[in-house]
């Protein structure tokens, strides 16, 4: 793999800075993290400038909406938009990079057509249920029931840690079809308008005072079949789709992030002179080569991806993803626990933005899959060795 950038994608370095450099001037100031339809409106804001700018969807197909990026430009994207201090996804996180994906590799054209622009445009929110309190890293578990009724399925379950639920206007709702079958072949795959009736949301408050999950109920809710991507029963593979994007590219934007912290990190130590402390030293100079390795590895997968689409494969991550997320979830928490370490007393502050993160990066190990689902992945698919082991 050629990692180096050639002069079309440095001219694509250069326009896409001139053009933040403006951009992000125009932006108001951001809203409090505890205000969701605030952020919404603020994220969603964001997302519509990137649309009208011709950013938004960058890597994805064109015959998806996207601009058909190559990966090095979408890592520069991802590498130049963090530099700058850009906004995050945020609200939009789950429809531009787990459901909009995923309808762009499995959908039928209408679906496509349906739900992508709107993903683009920042005039849509999503959310995902797939987790329940009795199926999270065992998610095959799962017993959210629909029953198929003419022209609709009829829903009646619960789920949580619904991501951006009380925001949302959709929701990728995995559901159980035939009870009958086995665990992992009688799930489907359903867009569920978040407006329907019988459907109630209860927010979640997470260790850092946000409430950005929830707990989703499901009342003999009527979903569409039209509403279900791909075949009846086949939703397990297509949640495979949605967790390879899932593990394999949404957590790109945050390596950046992660090294731009360091270096803030080590600053920090300087002014508090903490510098001279040589085990500090050394543990910020092994993080910094940890992020290095970890960008590395993700223009590794997603040019894989990109060779596989190019070969007349899906252009969906593989599961290096999971050697990815399994390293990252890990050396992000070491980070923070850094961070405690640099800000001493500090660290009790939980307005204090690292301090918020240190207690986010906690889930970092469950979400997603859990490290241990990571594990396994890793030991079955990539090292051959039998499950169990």
């Amino acid at each position: 793999m050629d990692l180096s950038c050639t002069e079309e994608e440095e001219d694509f370095r250069r326009k896409l800075r001139d053009w933040l450099g403006t951009a992000l001037a125009e932006l108001p100031p951001k809203p409090a993290a505890t205000d969701w339809p605030g952020r919404r409106a603020y994220d969603c804001a964001w997302q519509r400038a990137l649309y009208d700018a011709g950013y938004a969807g960058l890597h994805w197909p064109r015959d998806a909406g996207g601009q058909g990026a190559t990966p090095t430009q979408h890592l520069i994207f991802l590498e130049e938009t963090e530099r700058a201090g850009a906004p995050y996804v945020g609200a939009n996180f789950v429809g531009t990079l787990h459901a909009g994906p995923t309808i762009a590799a499995e959908g039928t054209p209408e679906q496509r057509a349906r739900w992508l622009p709107p993903i683009l445009r920042g005039d849509e929110v999503w959310c995902q249920g797939f987790s329940e309190p009795d199926a999270g890293s065992d998610l095959a578990a799962l017993r959210t029931r629909a029953v198929r009724d003419g022209d609709s399925y009829v829903v009646s379950g619960s789920k949580i840690w619904t991501s951006h639920a009380e925001i949302a206007d959709w929701c990728e709702l995995l559901v159980r079809t035939d009870p009958s079958a086995p665990k992992h072949r009688g799930i489907s795959w359903l867009a569920l308008p978040m407006d329907a009736p019988g459907v109630t949301v209860r927010p979640l408050r997470t260790l850092a005072g946000s409430a950005e999950f929830a707990e989703v109920f499901l009342d003999e809710v009527r979903v569409p079949v039209s509403h279900r991507i791909g075949a009846e029963n086949d939703g397990w593979r297509v949640t495979m789709v949605t967790l390879s994007f899932e593990r394999g590219t949404a957590f790109v934007g945050e390596v950046v992030a992660c090294s731009r912290v360091l270096g803030e990190l080590a600053r920090t130590a300087r002014a508090n002179g903490l510098w001279d402390d040589a085990v500090l030293r050394r543990r910020l100079g092994r993080l910094s080569a940890e992020f290095r390795a970890l960008w590395r590895l993700t223009q590794w997968n997603v040019s894989e991806a990109q060779r596989s689409l190019r070969d007349g494969g899906s252009g969906v991550p593989g599961v290096g993803g999971s050697v990815f997320k399994l390293r990252y979830s890990q050396a992000r928490q070491e980070l923070y626990d850094a961070a405690a370490e640099v800000l001493g007393e500090g660290a009790l502050d939980v307005d204090h933005e690292w301090v918020a993160d240190r207690l986010s990066s906690l889930s970092y190990t469950i979400a997603a899959g859990t490290s241990q689902i990571q594990a396994n992945i890793v030991a079955e698919r990539i090292l051959g060795l039998p499950k169990g082991w």
